[in-house]
């Protein structure tokens, strides 16, 4: 794929920030290509000016690459390339990091032809005025203090190393950038005007060297109107600038979410702008429209929308300040709101590929990937097959069918050792059984536990498991592969063990009394009940509500499509209740929140794109309003 070496810096350390350069010449010419990537992340510059940053976060063995188009970035004779690479250095849900792994890789390709590209004759330096800071969220990043008066580092030429790197074969599409400026309100406060994804640029003169500077992000204002920089969801966005005598250019490298931003400096310091460089996946505004004239249908639509433009990045990021990882629930709900929304299938088929590659990464099917940090969650590796053959069904791709159809037989081998008498799991250990998140949000669901860690025969998980054992006999059957039928035996002893002839309901768990709506909400989505046995689960439901997460709505409002009762559903997209996105807009949400609300669960995020639901739903169900 590339035929340059790949470049790295004599020294590794966490939060590393080196800058290549290259200089060169070039005579006429009439096109010029830079395909690029780098290991964590990095941000190209052509002669001063900003193209595009990435790479998309992958796994060394399916690594992504960018490709950019810089005839108009060059120009006749003398030219520089700049490349700002960051190693983060964690072990996190954000890159593989925490690996030594750093470096970058670029050709440059003129006029359709090779030029050149790197090896040792390029040089570097690291970049001195980032002193670092304490990190964020879960190990998610680090603070970025910057001493502007720092001497800066001396250059050194790049050393060449062996690139055991496999690159995919085509390239994938890097962020869009947009620029969002603010004006500093009578509070004192830069408002944005809505939640973005971005990073802060601040320019500011400063009349003295060693003059401080403060800058502080949030997603809202607390009671007195400053902006709330301790935030919810456990980031603490305060970053403190030493500046030097004249004019600085404050652009933060990592991405924050916010809206708000207070900047606090010393008399001697003009604050000359303030803005946002916004971060997105590429997004099609124009793409989908909602026809109605219900107002409440359509500010919860435009909400959800909004969340998945500008809270999508290079993956479906669960929330992209506390974790900036990509979930496989999450992403089942974002990706699939992303495709209906846009009808783009590239993120979604990558997030498909990186969640079976955690296979050859770890030994095991991850249910956070690609990244270093290592987590199963049973629910979330058991929906896998379902959101393969979903894709599937939407797209015709029966090249990505066939490819990770093995996945889906590797997560199916690895919970068999929990099957019991009757083929269905129990004590599933290997797994956090997450039923729903938060954990308030259970409707006091019941587990049968015997041991710490142990979580016996209950409804959920099986119905999950269910959905993954029908779901992979189907691909087996597109694909005219063999299998052994084993559904319809699992439908009849997941009846049998789970639903109660005394009440009609499906309990928790096996000897258990409870009833909650999440063991009655995936056996009416899944198929799994029967007609006949529908009437008392579906009243159960529509008498209790949305008293479940923001995640599992979208399998509720599911459960009452499939069984006739979509009116209800509607009804349920549109209300004003506790647990409604009617609420979240009433408390000021331009984002989906993790919660129903800021105060149902102790660490909330404000911009969690699991929570966009109603975009599924009117797609699958209400196709007379798209």
């Amino acid at each position: 794929m590339f035929k340059s070496k790949w470049i790295a810096p004599h020294e590794v350390r966490a939060s590393l920030h080196i800058c290549f350069t290259k200089e060169f010449s070039i005579d006429s010419f009439k096109t010029a290509v830079i395909r690029i990537t780098a290991d964590d992340f990095y941000k190209l510059y052509v002669n001063g000016e900003y193209v595009g940053e990435g790479p998309a976060p992958s796994y060394k063995f399916r690594y992504r690459f960018n490709e950019y188009d810089i005839t108009d970035f060059l120009h006749s004779g003398a030219n520089t390339i700049e490349v700002s690479v960051y190693y983060q250095g964690l072990t996190n849900r954000v890159w593989v990091s925490g690996d030594n792994r750093v470096g970058m890789i670029a050709d440059l390709l003129v006029d359709g032809q090779y030029l050149f590209g790197t090896d040792s004759s390029w040089q570097y330096r690291v970049e001195s005025t980032f002193i670092g800071g304490e990190k964020l969220g879960y190990d998610t990043a680090f603070l970025e203090n910057r001493d502007f008066t720092a001497p800066q580092e001396k250059p050194y030429f790049a050393r060449e190393t062996d690139c055991d790197y496999t690159f995919e074969s085509a390239p994938f599409p890097s962020v869009v950038i947009e620029y969002v400026s603010a004006e500093k309100g009578e509070n004192g406060v830069y408002d944005f005007g809505r939640e973005y994804v971005g990073t802060p640029i601040v320019r500011a003169t400063a009349n003295a060297d060693c003059a401080a500077l403060f800058i502080r992000c949030a997603e809202e204002l607390d009671s007195d109107g400053r902006p709330r920089f301790d935030m919810r969801c456990g980031c603490k966005y305060e970053e403190k600038c030493t500046l030097k005598k004249g004019e600085n250019t404050i652009e933060q490298y990592d991405y924050k979410a916010l809206r708000y931003m207070e900047i606090e400096a010393d008399e001697n310091v003009a604050v000359n702008e303030v803005k946002l460089a916004v971060r997105h996946f590429p997004f099609d505004e124009n793409a989908q429209q909602i026809r109605t004239e219900n107002a409440q249908l359509q500010a919860v639509f435009q909400l959800c929308k909004d969340t998945i433009h500008y809270g999508v990045q290079e993956v479906f990021v669960d929330c992209p300040t506390r974790e900036k990882g990509q979930y496989l629930g999450d992403a089942f709900i974002s990706g699939f709101a992303h495709f209906y929304l846009t009808n783009d299938c590239r993120l979604l088929k990558k997030s498909l590929y990186d969640f079976a590659d955690s296979i050859a990464y770890s030994g095991r099917f991850l249910s956070v990937a690609p990244c270093a940090y290592q987590q199963k969650i049973a629910d979330y590796d058991l929906l896998y097959p379902h959101m393969l053959l979903k894709y599937y069904r939407l797209t015709n791709d029966v090249k990505t069918l066939r490819e990770l159809a093995p996945a889906c037989g590797n997560i199916l081998h690895e919970y068999e050792q929990y099957k019991n008498a009757d083929g269905l799991l129990e004590d599933v250990t290997s797994a956090w059984n997450l039923v729903d998140w938060p954990a308030e949000m259970r409707d006091g669901y019941e587990y049968r536990t015997e041991g710490e860690g142990e979580y016996g025969l209950h409804s959920v998980i099986n119905a999950y498991y269910l959905l993954a054992v029908g779901s992979f006999e189907q691909i087996c059957g597109v694909l005219g592969r063999e299998y052994e039928p084993q559904y319809d035996s699992l439908k009849a002893a997941f009846n049998r063990t789970f639903l109660s002839e005394k009440t009609g309901l499906y309990v928790d768990c096996f000897g258990g009394s409870h009833s909650s709506v999440h063991a009655n909400i995936l056996p009416l989505a899944f198929g799994i009940c029967s007609e006949e046995n529908c009437e008392k689960p579906l009243e159960f439901l529509l008498r209790k509500g949305l008293c479940c997460s923001v995640y599992m709505a979208y399998f509720h409002l599911k459960a009452l499509c499939v069984n006739g009762c979509k009116d209800e559903a509607m009804k349920l997209i549109i209300s004003d209740g506790e647990h409604s996105w009617l609420n979240m807009i009433k408390e000021g949400a331009t984002a989906t929140f993790e919660a129903w609300g800021k105060e149902q669960k102790w660490n909330t995020s404000l911009f969690h794109p699991w929570a966009v639901a109603p975009v599924l739903i009117l797609n699958e169900h209400y196709k007379e309003l798209i």
